[in-house]
């Protein structure tokens, strides 16, 4: 539009410088047209050529993009920020696009394609272990911040889609690859996915790792065979690792095209790697063995806890049955220890009654006797036989009232002879007995 503008100002320039040709040779122009001299011509023609050409000194940088300047003279420059920019008249401008989105596309994916500026078939991926998978990343790069690399880039390519088709995708490519060779899929699969995604990261930022594979025989054994005493070979299982090789002590890298041109990697995301369907299989039936052997090892642990709360409960039951038992046996050996306290306290007390008894006794046959003597030193002094009789009655009835005093314990423990009869009784009729001869004899 301003160009336009500004032919349309330089065509009105050359028509004033016309008329004020024209006034000089003929007076009978129009009278709007007189006073129209070169001078008017001049400045509007320059005024045009200004309008034509301002649209070539200035131009708005949009936001998110790098400007390449080439002036007419060759000299190359970058423009890195938004804005309205001024520049030489003549000057080649090459628009690049600062950030650039690369992504894996495939029915297993969403993804907006008129916001890629990369697109990519599912990349096959090699484990160390000879898994196959099929890797689905998305990632964004960042054109170099500084303007040298930028120059540099921008010649050596020429244009955006040179750059992202012949190389930022085949480098993302390679390095998926590459990180796929120096991981195992049971060790991806078994908590190795973070470290996935960091080492292709790292190897896209930086370099490629340099690396040794190294091949590792481990051999399996049969059981002992008892008859024998030998064991045989049953096996001979192969893996591999790879390690990085080392030069004072940081990992040696090997340079691409990213990282020889500062192509800044600004975001890394590994949506997907698909395992082949053979080792989703085989990873389906460890699964269902381990889930079974867990199910096993629940099932023996359910088993032990029951036989111990079955041992717990009979020995539980023991210690209370032999419990009760003691608590019987104490009874019963407290309520013998109690008789036989009783039986002791009562010999105890029958021997003193017996004894008492006995005193007793001693005392009234002391008496008796000496009465007896007494009577019978009376007869012996010459009593008559009338006198003697009745003082031998009177002697015999006193003896019996005293035998009549006597009290026996109501209860003795003492054993009887075969006629019934008890040693206290029999010691109390032998003393009356010969009190009763030795009166008669007198």
């Amino acid at each position: 539009m301003i160009v336009f503008l500004g032919v349309l100002v330089v065509f009105a320039g050359i028509v004033a410088f016309i008329i004020s040709k024209l006034e000089k040779q003929n007076s009978k122009l129009p009278a709007v047209f007189k006073g129209i001299t070169k001078l008017h011509g001049i400045i509007l023609v320059i005024a045009g050529l200004t309008l034509m050409l301002l649209n070539s000194m200035f131009f708005f940088a949009d936001r998110g993009f790098n400007y390449l300047l080439v002036s007419p003279t060759g000299h190359m420059s970058a423009v890195m920020e938004q804005g309205i920019k001024i520049m030489v008249p003549g000057t080649k401008l090459d628009k690049w696009q600062k950030y650039i989105d690369v992504k894996v596309v495939s029915k297993q994916t969403e993804s907006d394609l008129d916001e890629l500026e990369g697109v990519m078939n599912p990349i096959p991926v090699r484990f160390i272990d000879q898994v196959t998978a099929q890797g689905h990343v998305s990632l964004r790069f960042q054109l170099p911040e500084d303007s040298p690399s930028f120059i540099k880039l921008a010649v050596k390519y020429r244009t955006m889609s040179n750059l992202v088709n012949n190389t930022i995708i085949p480098t993302v490519r390679e390095q998926l690859i590459n990180t796929g060779y120096m991981f195992a899929a049971q060790n991806y699969i078994s908590g190795e996915a973070q470290s996935f995604r960091q080492t292709f990261e790292e190897q896209l930022k930086e370099g490629t790792y340099a690396v040794n594979k190294l091949e590792v025989k481990d051999t399996i054994y049969d059981a002992i065979d008892m008859t024998t005493k030998q064991r045989t070979i049953k096996e001979i299982q192969t893996s591999y690792r790879v390690e990085k090789i080392m030069e004072n002590g940081i990992p040696k890298r090997i340079p691409h095209e990213l990282s020889e041109n500062n192509i800044i990697v600004s975001q890394v995301i590994v949506d997907k790697i698909d395992l082949e369907a053979t080792f989703k299989q085989r990873l389906e039936a460890q699964r269902d063995e381990s889930a079974k052997r867990q199910l096993e090892q629940q099932m023996i642990e359910t088993a032990k806890a029951e036989q111990q709360r079955i041992v717990a409960q009979g020995e539980r039951d023991k210690a209370e049955e032999r419990v009760n038992q003691e608590k019987e046996q104490v009874k019963a050996l407290i309520a013998i220890e109690t008789k036989l306290k009783q039986e002791e306290t009562n010999k105890k007390l029958a021997a003193i009654a017996l004894e008492t008894e006995k005193l007793n006794a001693m005392k009234k046959k002391v008496t008796a006797d000496a009465e007896a003597y007494e009577i019978a030193k009376k007869v012996n002094a010459g009593i008559t036989p009338e006198v003697k009789l009745a003082m031998e009655l009177d002697r015999d009835v006193k003896v019996a009232a005293e035998i009549a005093k006597i009290k026996f314990p109501e209860t003795m423990i003492m054993g009887g002879d075969s006629k019934g009869g008890t040693p206290l009784e029999s010691l109390i009729g032998a003393a009356m007995a010969k009190q009763l001869q030795t009166s008669k004899g007198n």
